[in-house]
């Protein structure tokens, strides 16, 4: 009798035990942290080449994951390039059909188009804190909002037409009493990297996935920054870029003259004084931000989430800083169109470089198919995993496109780009494995006609595949 209660005892218990032994708990849907940074070219972090720059904390994420070397910002509609950018980023909609939906983004938020909706159709809680920029307020598509701040801090006239060498400069980068960053007392950069690290802490408490959109105003103008950081950068170190020229002789017929806001930041004509200048300042900003992205990088793997967060860096596009006689990013060269784009994550191989074409904005679509959410049909841009992964080797995209308004097109492939200027008539072509600096304009070679037609006829294309309704064929009827 006892050794028959002993068996029914024992099966009893096997089967309480067996079942729930076999049962798989379902794997937790992994974080996603979107950090963007504002006028950051590719060429500002010191694992991409540039021994000038420090950028540990950069360093490290793109020595712990995948760097995509050449990802692009198609352009603008006017110029501020970094809301164009943003809008498509958060619309999922190239160019020209993102300023169409910049005038109904109230009426996409109502029927959950926005990229945080659509992360909160998948089931996350979702942050934002930092640069906005996007004509709908993000409180409406976040779930948690703290510090929107504007598309640049206040600046003070001083800061512009500087500096001249000999001469005593009124603006300094380290000065708190003059606004810009250090508006309310403690400077952005700083701010940003306390509300990510709150945001995180918070978030660590629960049970849902999150995602967080980051954004920085550095390294845009002002370039203000602590006093430390900008002593790391003697101007006696400092180079002025291989593109450089007083003047860029197409600048008063593209957009680029007297009259646009980040051109008048330094004197006309160009010094390699003020270059080196701006350059120092650019630098001690960045650095500064490096900084503060270390505090939010220590903050995820102090929380125990780390290993289950995906990390995106990036910026809305590169900046010129003295590059072909240009300081802003109203142009078609690839200092000004190409930021960084760094991801790591669960899955994704350390130091991997991948050089196809992509556009930055292919992480909103990256982030959608982590999610587990099917990408919905409006998103036109594609996500960056099959590349990661290994499943495509050739970029999705024939061609980039690039404009500015209606004064700047750009094609470029694998091997050269084509410029083309409207109202000045001119067309610029440069050979990109051999010439990546575009310092040498091939566009009078008798031998690169023929492919100057038939990158102008892959242009003309692409231009009508993007929604572009400039007629280009009026200005350069020659190229049949």
């Amino acid at each position: 009798m006892i050794q028959k209660s002993g068996i029914f005892l024992l099966i009893f218990l096997l089967s309480i035990i067996i079942p729930g032994s076999c049962k798989q708990e379902k794997p937790a849907k992994p974080n996603i942290i979107f950090i963007f940074a504002d006028d950051q070219s590719y060429h500002t972090i010191h694992t991409h080449g540039n021994s000038e720059i420090r950028t540990p904390n950069l360093d490290k994420l793109a020595a712990e994951g995948v760097t995509f070397t050449h990802a692009y910002n198609m352009g603008a509609w006017h110029g501020a390039v970094c809301v164009a950018s943003r809008t498509m980023i958060n619309t999922g909609r190239f160019l020209w059909r993102a300023e169409e939906s910049e005038k109904m983004l109230d009426q996409m938020a109502d029927q959950g188009m926005m990229w945080s909706q659509l992360m909160q159709q998948a089931g996350y809680d979702t942050y934002f804190s930092g640069k906005w920029h996007v004509a709908i307020k993000p409180e409406r598509i976040f779930n948690h909002v703290v510090h929107v701040r504007p598309g640049m801090p206040n600046t003070v006239p001083e800061a512009y037409n500087r500096p001249h060498e000999g001469q005593i400069d009124d603006w300094s980068p380290s000065d708190t009493t003059i606004g810009g960053f250090w508006e309310g007392g403690k400077h952005w950069s700083e701010v940003l990297a306390d509300d990510a690290i709150a945001f995180i802490d918070s978030a660590s408490k629960k049970e849902e996935p999150f995602f967080m959109y980051l954004a920085f105003n550095a390294p845009h103008d002002p370039r203000q920054s602590p006093e430390e950081y900008v002593e790391m950068y003697p101007l006696k170190n400092i180079n002025v870029p291989e593109s450089f020229v007083t003047e860029y002789p197409f600048k008063d017929d593209i957009g680029c003259d007297e009259k646009l806001r980040d051109e008048r930041l330094a004197p006309f004509p160009r010094t390699e004084y003020a270059v080196k200048v701006h350059r120092q300042e650019y630098y001690a900003i960045i650095t500064h931000m490096d900084t503060q992205l270390g505090r939010v990088l220590d903050a995820i793997e102090k929380s125990g989430k780390g290993k289950n967060t995906y990390i995106f860096f990036s910026a809305d596009h590169g900046l010129a800083c003295g590059n072909h006689g240009l300081m802003g990013k109203q142009n078609m060269y690839d200092h000004s169109m190409r930021p960084p784009l760094l991801i790591t994550g669960p899955g994704i191989p350390a130091g991997k470089q991948l050089d196809m074409n992509v556009y930055l904005q292919d992480i909103m679509a990256t982030a959608i198919e982590i999610s587990g959410l099917e990408k919905p049909e409006y998103v036109e841009f594609n996500s960056l995993l099959p590349y990661i992964k290994g499943e495509m080797d050739q970029s999705a995209y024939s061609s980039v496109y690039g404009a500015y308004m209606n004064l700047q097109r750009m094609i470029r492939d694998d091997h050269y780009k084509l410029i083309l200027y409207p109202h000045a008539e001119k067309i610029l072509l440069y050979d990109l494995m051999n010439d990546p600096l575009e310092l040498n304009d091939l566009s009078s070679d008798p031998l690169k006609q023929e492919l100057i037609r038939e990158m102008f006829a892959r242009l003309e294309v692409l231009g009508e595949q993007m929604g572009d309704t400039l007629k280009l064929r009026n200005f350069f009827p020659d190229l049949e």
